[in-house]
């Protein structure tokens, strides 16, 4: 279809540029409240289901919870992810941080800090533990 010479050049781009802003504005959106959603959920099982002390029962729970809840949304709610949700719940505990990180972050970019957050952490405990290897020999 060729544009209509009746309409300026100038008001298609800009009424281009308004539905271009508000489909990103509607992205970040949904990404920011299904990455609080995960976080959610993640704590939901982690803090009611899991306990942290049972984890034979806790991995029967996620598996029933992730055949339940892949048959009613979609493999979105698969095991794994369900794991992954919990993880980034223990790894981010404080639900400020993650609204903050949530409206700046989608999903997977929330995964990598997380992950990062962990590879820090394992890091400084193993050089902790070198650090005070080494000075056992002295």
């Amino acid at each position: 279809m060729s544009p209509s010479p009746l309409v300026d050049g100038t008001l298609v781009a800009e009424v281009k540029q308004l539905i271009q802003s508000a489909r990103q504005r509607a992205v970040a959106a949904v990404n920011a409240e299904l990455t609080l959603l995960y976080w959610q959920v993640g704590k939901r099982i982690a803090d009611e289901v899991l306990g942290g002390e049972r984890a034979e029962y806790g991995k029967q729970v996620i598996a029933g919870l992730a055949e339940q809840m892949t048959l009613d949304y979609g493999k979105s709610w698969s095991k794994r992810n369900l794991a992954q949700m919990v993880k980034f719940s223990e790894v981010f505990p404080d639900v400020q941080i993650v609204q903050t990180l949530s409206a700046q972050l989608s999903w997977s970019h929330c995964q990598m800090r997380w992950a990062q957050r962990i590879l820090n952490t394992l890091f400084e405990e193993h050089r902790n533990d070198a650090y005070m290897l080494d000075n056992s020999w002295a």
